[in-house]
């Protein structure tokens, strides 16, 4: 599926890399949006009810439960882009490359609360990782997950006891250099702001917005109100 000139198009895909198994993702980049449903039988609701709202509406979690059966919502995250010109490599300090499956991967991502773990996508990566150590253990690590149209989605985590050092800014600068020597767009998903100040150092522009929706059957939708996911 490709981004539109302008306005929304909606595809069936059971398998999309946009939102969870079984939930309905939207991204929007200038005037123009995307959105997946896991079913067929998802396609003309969401269809109609994105064609309602404005582009700049459909990553707002309160507009889409004013016209969707809106259960649950992860997000809003922005989605930021960089290329070759607006790279900015950081190597202070030497970051290691490890394979994407090496147990100190999973050491650290079993070392954050849950949520962190969920949210920063390490465990799906499928480039090499880069890693910082303090000492023998893994503080810092990231890599990318290769997606379609050529894009390096870029996965980022840092132990929460050696956050705020430059540790992210480091694994990160060799992942997207990483994506980048392999002719690939590295995009940078981030609803903290420290996580949007890392990629804003590495040269990344904040271009679009993403956002995921679990859609309740529509019987028992009363027309108000969402649930906040733990995105």
């Amino acid at each position: 599926m490709t981004f539109p000139i302008r306005g929304a198009d909606v595809a069936v895909s059971a398998e999309s890399l946009i939102c969870p198994p079984g939930w309905t993702g939207i991204v929007t980049l200038g005037r123009a949006a995307i959105s997946t449903v896991p079913t067929e039988g998802l396609e003309a609701v969401v269809r109609e009810a994105l064609d309602d709202l404005p582009v700049a509406a459909l990553t707002d979690p309160e507009q889409l439960a004013a016209v969707l059966p809106v259960a649950e919502v992860l997000g809003p995250a922005t989605l930021a882009y960089c290329d070759e010109r607006a790279f900015r490599s950081y190597e202070k300090g030497a970051s290691e490359r490890v394979p994407a499956d090496h147990p100190e991967i999973a050491d650290l991502l079993a070392s954050v609360p849950v949520e962190d773990a969920a949210e920063c996508g390490l465990a799906e990566i499928t480039s090499p990782a880069f890693v910082v150590r303090a000492g023998s253990r893994v503080v810092a690590a990231a890599g990318y997950r290769h997606w379609p149209e050529r894009v390096a989605h870029l996965s980022v985590l840092t132990a929460p006891d050696r956050r705020g050092r430059g540790f992210a800014r480091v694994v990160a600068s060799a992942a997207v250099a990483e994506g980048l020597d392999n002719q690939l767009l590295p995009q940078w998903r981030a609803r903290p702001e420290p996580s949007r100040r890392v990629a804003r150092a590495l040269g990344f522009r904040e271009l679009g917005v993403q956002i995921s929706v679990r859609i309740s059957t529509p019987g028992n939708w009363t027309g108000t109100g969402i649930g906040l996911g733990t995105d």
